[in-house]
């Protein structure tokens, strides 16, 4: 499949975290979450991710707060969390140091007394009788029409609004796949022109990917917790990462994760599914090929499952236990090239002593490498690395301990346990 577009520089050594406004603070605003990003900056984020910033609709609204799925206006701001004024003034101080701002974006449905309904209600699709509808179970949304040309460029236009009034730098779009293709399409060549943004698609669906920069991954999450849970072995895990590297374009990233806003509220948290494995598929996520996201919280860790509908705020700690983890493994892909996604720097599987249990790989880039090694098991294991011949000294990024590499080279790894070693 032929690319259409280049990502943004700035993203190839990028991380990702998703903030939830409502959940972050008691107060559940823009200003007061503005208070973190210092800690956040330090931590080695790059991209912050809000989820929709617009209001909520009453009709057949979800629980007290409802969802931020089910837009009423999409070029208004939710009064839960301020001002067009006060998320204006958010993005400027997340660039002034340093981050990057995308926003949720939701195109392919509405709820149900969105602005839209009453001054365009031929934007939406109707059923037999007439009324509108969703064709996905989800009760407080209606779906969109994207037959109507006058709403595509509607929605375009509402897109730019965001650009052009707030100075972000991309868009999540959710679930990417309910939304023509070509409207996907026409749309970016649109706001690119106005400013060249990044463009995270949620599906697995290949063919978006001539369009979008970075997809998610959702086999990979699905099928490691079958793993953990001992429904799946490490064979299959393999085989999912071999088709992410061949069946996709080059040059477009995958997004890996532990948790995010679905996964928690409604599949549970990361420890839920993956259980002592939780960080070492942290790890992972930050060091092969692709993108990393962190979810409000986990750096904490968060070990509650946050309300959906309604008010349930992040019991935030004095000193977060896995902020120097989490910071470890940021600050590390912004300085290793060879952490760059994309085609540089691919990842190359490495055989192990034990080949049921542990997943390990190089990465190597403009001369520097990374060395990972996972043990993806309960126990304890001594590693040896048959055809190894890497040779040098290498570095733990966690505790600094110098690692000799050379053919018979051997290495402890504790039950879950993880290394990253580099040169």
């Amino acid at each position: 499949m032929q690319r259409h577009f280049t990502p943004v520089a700035w993203s190839y050594r990028s991380s990702i975290y998703e903030v939830n406004v409502r959940q972050y603070t008691p107060e559940g605003t823009f200003n007061a979450f503005a208070e973190h990003l210092p800690r956040l900056h330090d931590m080695g984020i790059q991209v912050l991710w809000f989820m929709p910033v617009t209001p909520i609709s009453f009709e057949v609204r979800q629980g007290t707060l409802g969802s931020y799925y089910a837009c009423s206006d999409y070029t208004a701001i939710n009064p839960e969390f301020g001002t067009l004024e006060d998320f204006t003034s958010l993005v400027k101080k997340a660039h002034a140091m340093g981050f990057k701002v995308i926003i949720d974006w939701v195109a392919n449905h509405t709820g149900w007394d969105h602005t839209w309904t009453r001054t365009h209600p031929e934007y939406y699709k109707r059923n037999a009788a007439g009324d509108f509808y969703d064709t996905n179970n989800w009760h407080d949304v209606i779906d969109l029409n994207y037959y109507d040309h006058n709403l595509r460029s509607a929605m375009t236009e509402a897109m730019a609004f965001w650009v052009t009034e707030c100075d972000i730098d991309g868009f999540r779009c959710d679930m990417a796949h309910l939304v023509p293709l070509d409207f996907w399409r026409q749309a970016r060549k649109h706001l690119d022109a106005v400013k060249p943004l990044f463009w995270l698609s949620e599906t697995q669906d290949i063919a978006y990917q001539g369009i979008f920069d970075c997809c998610y991954t959702w086999d990979w999450m699905g099928w490691t917790e079958k793993y953990c849970k001992g429904n799946a072995d490490l064979l299959k895990l393999k085989g999912i990462l071999s088709h992410y590297e061949i069946a996709y374009p080059p040059g477009t990233f995958r997004m890996f994760f532990t948790s995010n806003h679905d996964e928690n509220s409604w599949n549970g948290t990361e420890y839920e599914k993956y259980g002592d494995g939780a960080q070492a598929l942290a790890v992972f996520s930050c060091t092969w090929n692709g993108i990393p996201l962190i979810y409000s919280g986990q750096e904490l860790p968060n070990k509650k499952r946050l309300l959906f509908f309604d008010k349930d705020v992040i019991d935030w700690k004095e000193e977060n236990a896995l902020q120097d983890f989490y910071k470890t493994l940021l600050h590390l892909r912004i300085h290793h090239p060879a952490l760059e996604a994309g085609v540089h720097a691919m990842p190359v599987m490495i055989t192990t002593s034990e080949e049921e249990y542990v997943l390990a790989y190089l990465r190597i880039h403009k001369g520097k490498k990374i060395f990972v090694a996972l043990n993806l098991s309960p126990h304890a294991l001594s590693l040896s690395f048959p055809g190894f011949e890497e040779t040098g000294t290498f570095t733990n990024i966690f505790d600094g301990a110098k690692h000799r590499l050379h053919p018979s080279f051997c290495l402890p790894l504790d039950a879950w346990g993880y290394v990253v070693l580099t040169n």
